[in-house]
């Protein structure tokens, strides 16, 4: 039993980053994100609200999803006695949408659990592996030496695989000087919907560059124009922002709009539909990998028991914690391998690695709301 919870605190947080991160709708130097810490049978879990300060990823903000939590979520969870995060998943599904306010909440529910079962996440979800592959996300640059200086410092550091951000008139050239001079590693792009069908001759032009998949190339809300992409592409195309639950992708799939699932529990409402769209693409032999949203500690180790489940065979965006921060709100940090792997988190819950200080250093505003 999940049992009673008895309270929930929400912490506003910003940690600034080692190196601005631009995409093709956003430029952020700060990590802003919602902590949210659960409280029952004499313990407590914690979770991460990925949601951005604007509504440009999706819909969501941090005001939306900390009105969410006040005032819907969290009433509905307190002074319950829940049997599983499961259960109380399935109780949250009359709200809609608001999927990252529900996912940090079922975050901390999650990491209260593994306290109670006395196990690991990974254990909890079905993982058998100790170590996953990963890769680094790149930012868009003001010039190509600045981007192909990143590129190097990660191949260097070991990562996997390399993924470039593109927008208009960033795409092309960028990706093809990346690949001559990185002929052997894995490279994908990004592009955050930042294209029409009418940029199909973008995509053509990168055919012969050995990418490991497009991600995203079109509206955020669409399946049926990137069915059509993918049917004049040999390279797979990689859905993220359309994908918010298992229906989507069932429907993705069916149409054959990708061909590859990245999978972002905040995205798609937690960790319960994550299993569930990993279980799907699993019984279509269809490849998944997990995203990241440059995520604090807390997200991190929760995302990395996610991908130690067997459909991850794609590296994720689970980078070390010095890709992003100076230091992480957990100690010791995400660190990476030497062969490009990042050990999958074996404790129970966070196993005392959040370092209370620093999230007090950083926080900006918390609420407690108990009943």
């Amino acid at each position: 039993m999940l049992g009673l919870i008895e309270a929930v605190e929400l912490r506003l947080i910003s940690m600034p980053l080692v190196h601005p991160f631009e995409t093709s709708f956003m430029r952020e130097t700060d990590k802003d994100c919602i902590l949210v810490r659960a409280l029952g049978s004499g313990l407590e879990g914690w979770g991460e609200v990925v949601a951005m300060p604007e509504p440009l990823y999706n819909e969501e903000t941090i005001a939306t999803c900390w009105h969410m939590l006040v005032d819907f979520l969290i009433p509905k969870t307190l002074r319950r006695a829940w049997k599983d995060p499961g259960e109380w998943a399935q109780a949250m599904r009359p709200l809609r949408r608001n999927y990252m306010a529900k996912a940090g909440l079922e975050g901390a529910l999650w990491d209260l659990y593994s306290q109670v079962q006395g196990k690991s996440l990974a254990q909890l979800w079905g993982g058998r592996r100790s170590r996953v592959p990963v890769g680094v996300s790149l930012g868009i640059e003001a010039s190509m030496p600045e981007l192909l200086a990143q590129v190097e410092q990660a191949v260097e550091a070991g990562y996997r695989r390399i993924k470039l951000k593109i927008k208009p008139t960033w795409d092309v050239a960028v990706v093809r000087e990346v690949r001559r001079l990185y002929p052997q590693i894995q490279l994908q792009v990004d592009a955050n919907s930042a294209y029409t069908l009418d940029d199909v001759e973008v995509f053509r032009a990168m055919e012969d560059l050995d990418l490991l998949l497009i991600e995203q190339p079109l509206a955020h809300d669409d399946i049926i124009d990137h069915a059509t992409l993918q049917g004049q592409l040999a390279t797979a195309i990689c859905l993220d922002e359309s994908i918010h639950s298992r229906d989507d992708c069932r429907k993705a799939l069916q149409l054959q709009a990708c061909r590859i699932i990245n999978i972002k529990p905040g995205r798609v409402g937690g960790f319960c539909e994550s299993l569930r769209i990993h279980e799907l693409c699993q019984s279509h032999g269809v490849p998944v990998w997990c995203g990241g949203m440059l995520e604090t500690g807390v997200g991190r180790l929760q995302n990395l028991a996610l991908a130690s489940l067997d459909g991850f065979t794609l590296p994720g965006d689970l980078s070390a914690s010095a890709r992003y921060f100076r230091e992480d709100i957990i100690d010791p940090p995400v660190t990476l391998e030497s062969d490009g792997c990042v050990v999958v988190p074996t404790h129970v819950g966070l196993g005392g690695r959040l370092d209370l200080s620093r999230v007090e250093h950083y926080c900006q505003k918390m609420e407690l709301i108990a009943k």
